[in-house]
């Protein structure tokens, strides 16, 4: 494994995986980098279905090694949701309203109430064929209003608060928010697998 081409178009996620991946001896590379510029539809039941296909696809594309991941915010008192439709969840809006749309959903839910885990699935796709899931979760609640700066295209940053803290991601450093993450769980993971195989 020379190169490893990530299949998203989200320049956050892209951003959040080069540091969390940092010093490995292969070049982490986005879809764009790679030359793909297509979406696969994420048509999935459960995020690891969606990595899987998102994977599968750059694989096509390219030839090459690709890892991908779905993730989503799952919040309790709305019965799981928006989960694997944490992306599409508010219709056409655009993805700065998530957060307008999913505070509004919950305006009647008090602080007590309020409990939500975001969870990643990342799977790691072999040229042939071969795959492996890497998986993470972290607990903790909805705000009860937008906190923090705004990260490109992770607009969730702003009202999810993590277990045993009492600020949102949003509020963190790029590095403490890595540290601990559903994402920077799952990729510690994967990293550690690229590792151990490519020693």
């Amino acid at each position: 494994m020379k190169r490893l081409i990530f299949a998203t178009h989200n320049q956050g996620k892209v951003k959040e995986m080069k540091d969390i991946l940092g010093g490995l001896e292969v070049e982490v590379l986005s879809a764009e980098e790679a030359g793909v510029f297509e979406d696969v539809v994420e048509d999935g039941k459960n995020f690891e279905e969606n990595a899987l296909k998102k994977a599968r696809f750059i694989v096509e594309k390219t030839g090459g090694w690709a890892i991908a991941d779905d993730s989503g915010l799952c919040i309790k008192a709305l019965d799981g949701a928006p989960g694997v439709h944490s992306a599409r969840w508010a219709g056409d809006r655009e993805i700065a309203n998530l957060v307008e749309y999913t505070l509004d959903k919950m305006k009647n839910i008090p602080e007590e109430e309020r409990s939500a885990y975001f969870e990643s699935a990342a799977a790691l796709c072999a040229p042939d064929g071969r795959h492996w899931f890497f998986s993470g979760t972290i607990n903790g609640q909805i705000s009860l209003e937008a906190r923090g700066v705004d990260r490109p295209k992770l607009p969730y940053d702003l009202i999810f608060i993590p277990e045993g803290y009492d600020k949102t991601f949003a509020e963190m450093s790029d590095v403490e928010k890595n540290s601990l993450s559903h994402r920077g769980v799952a990729f510690s993971r994967l990293k550690k697998f690229i590792e151990e195989m490519t020693e």
